[in-house]
């Protein structure tokens, strides 16, 4: 067999990945230990040897190309697949490693995986954690992420769905704003209240309300002094402050219910849940510190929840 690389090609590639994932040259020099000078040269021998621009370079920052992002996809998988094929040589299979970048909503995050994540750590202390925290979809390719949590998966063949849980949905108010209210029995009467918005970051659609009445699955929607958008947070502390009433996951106010800052309404039309999935990019190869991740995930949301 020819050989194709030399070490200094790659490192050249390693430098090349760091500078795609952290988005310069400086990041990846500090993060690498290396000038940036160093990682400057290591980009410029790769394209050289390509043909091709990595990056777009302009006196402020530095993007990837189309070809660029291409290239830090398959370049980040194949030097996945190098350090797993090390563990394995050297008997080191079971232990997983290196840097992993999950995209989570503000909900989900808050209320059920940032507090699962020191025991993941405790398990794979070797595994290093970025969380991007937003309610906005990401592009695996473009933003060189392993893995993504969502409420709505479409259909993809490029995508490994994997399901999380059913997360009921419940209407609350503060006990303030219902003191001089008559709680509502219909969706007729819930109509009466101030029923707080919310849109989706991703359309910019607003999301409608769900309820289960006299058999059926029905949608409610209402107008509203309140909208909120990109957290939907927001409209649980809207709530709280007695601006009117919401509908969001049971499991973000268990406590506020427990305790009696919020009360339940509408009870008897309850029922109605929305699904979280885990994401994936569906590959022949899954990197050791994704599979341990996903076990772990997958494991304990179905015995906790």
């Amino acid at each position: 067999m020819q050989r194709q690389f030399d070490d200094l090609m790659l490192g050249s590639i390693e430098l090349f990945c760091l500078a795609g994932e952290l988005g310069g040259f400086t990041a990846a020099a500090t993060a690498a230990g290396v000038t940036p000078a160093a990682v400057s040269r290591s980009v410029a021998r790769l394209e050289a040897r390509l043909g091709v621009r990595l990056f777009v370079r302009t006196t402020r920052n530095i993007r990837l190309t189309e070809a660029g992002r291409v290239y830090l996809d398959q370049s980040r998988l194949a030097l996945a697949q190098f350090t797993e094929a090390e563990q394995m040589a050297t008997g080191q299979q079971g232990r997983a490693a290196g840097r992993l970048r999950i995209s989570v909503p503000t909900t989900y995050a808050h209320h059920r995986l940032l507090p699962l994540l020191p025991a993941f750590h405790g398990e794979h202390p070797d595994v290093l954690l970025d969380l991007h925290i937003s309610n906005r979809n990401i592009a695996f390719a473009d933003d060189a992420f392993d893995l993504a949590i969502r409420v709505r998966a479409q259909a993809d063949s490029t995508m490994i769905v994997r399901h999380l849980e059913d997360a009921a949905l419940v209407v609350i108010a503060s006990p303030a704003y219902m003191e001089r209210r008559r709680a509502p029995q219909t969706l007729a009467e819930l109509a009466t209240l101030e029923c707080i918005q919310f849109d989706l970051p991703s359309s910019g659609r607003r999301i409608p309300w769900l309820f289960h009445e006299s058999g059926d699955d029905v949608e409610f929607e209402a107008e509203s002094a309140f909208t909120v958008g990109e957290d939907v947070l927001g409209g649980v502390t809207l709530a709280r402050a007695g601006a009117g009433v919401f509908q969001t996951y049971r499991f973000i106010v268990e406590r506020d219910l427990a305790e009696g800052t919020l009360v339940e309404l509408l009870p008897q039309l309850g029922g109605r849940s929305r699904p979280f999935n885990l994401l994936y990019p569906h590959s022949r190869f899954v990197p050791l510190r994704v599979r341990a991740f996903i076990d772990f995930l997958t494991g304990r949301v179905a015995v906790d929840h």
